[in-house]
Formats: C-alpha cells, structure tokens, sequence
C-alpha cells in the first residue's frame, strides 16, 4: 500500500506520535501563552521579547548574532529590531569589531521594561511547569538541552540565502 491509500486518521495518529511533532505543538502553546501577556502588558511581540530577552541578558549583539542566538530568521529578527528601536526601546550603535555591522543594545527605558517583564515571565513559567515537580523539570530542562545539542549547530540567518 502506498502513502496515498493509507486511512487519514492513521496519517494523523503517525503525526501525533511523532516526537518533533509534540515538542513543536508544546512549544507554540507555552509561546502563544507567554505572548498574549507581553502583548497586553508591554505591547510587543513574541519576536521583539526574544530579543529583549537576549539583550538584558548578554549586552549588545549584531543582528546576526541575534539570529543565531535565538534561532530565528533574519526577517523577523529584522522587523522585531526596527519595531524595538522606534520604540525607544533599543538603539543600533556602529560595530567597532568590523564597521560593516551595528550593534543592537537595549535603551535605559529598554532596560526597564526588560526588568518589569522578568518576574512576569518567571510567574508564568510557575505557572506553565507548574504540572512539573522540581525532579522533572530538571530533567526536562537536561533532555530539551541534549536534543538541541543532537540537532547540531547552524545559523538561521544563513537558511535563507
């Protein structure tokens, strides 16, 4: 029997069973949770949190280190830095390593909506893993570490060249 006569349903069951399936479904529902209270409190993006988020972290970063850092595409890397920046939120500075590039580094109202947004993102992150005991958490922390390390490294930034 070729792929074209099996039974839908058992296509789809196949689906549900398959692991990259359930860890993509996973985390589009934690994401889409965490996005709608940055939405509501702080208007941004999921898109523009993940780069704040990188940026209270770590300090200034090219565009391409965001990228790579996040794992994202250059597109939304992009307009999430510009929407950031007219914001008031962040501020591109000339990149003394190369001169080619800028460096993307929060604003001092940057850094303060950064701050405000930490203990919100740890209460809903409580919450979320909250189903979790500390022994699994941990554990699930550990496994989601090794099958991103499995997945090998590479640049999203490249993936659309």
């Amino acid at each position: 029997m070729n792929s074209s006569q099996r039974n839908p349903g058992q296509r789809a069951k196949r689906l549900a069973d398959f692991l990259p399936y359930q860890l993509s479904v996973a985390s589009n529902a934690v994401s889409t949770r965490i996005a709608e209270q940055y939405r509501k409190r702080f208007g941004l993006k999921t898109t523009e949190w993940r780069i704040m988020a990188v940026l209270g972290d770590s300090g200034a970063h090219t565009q391409r280190e965001l990228c790579r850092l996040t794992l994202m595409d250059k597109v939304p890397v992009n307009r999430a830095c510009r929407a950031l920046e007219v914001r008031g939120l962040a501020v591109r500075q000339p990149n003394e390593r190369d001169g080619r590039s800028h460096l993307l580094e929060l604003t001092d109202e940057g850094s303060r909506v950064h701050a405000r947004i930490m203990p919100l993102a740890e209460a809903i992150e409580a919450e979320l893993f909250g189903v979790l005991d500390e022994a699994e958490r941990a554990a699930l922390a550990e496994m989601l570490m090794r099958v991103r390390m499995g997945a090998g490294e590479f640049d999203p930034a490249s993936l659309d060249d």
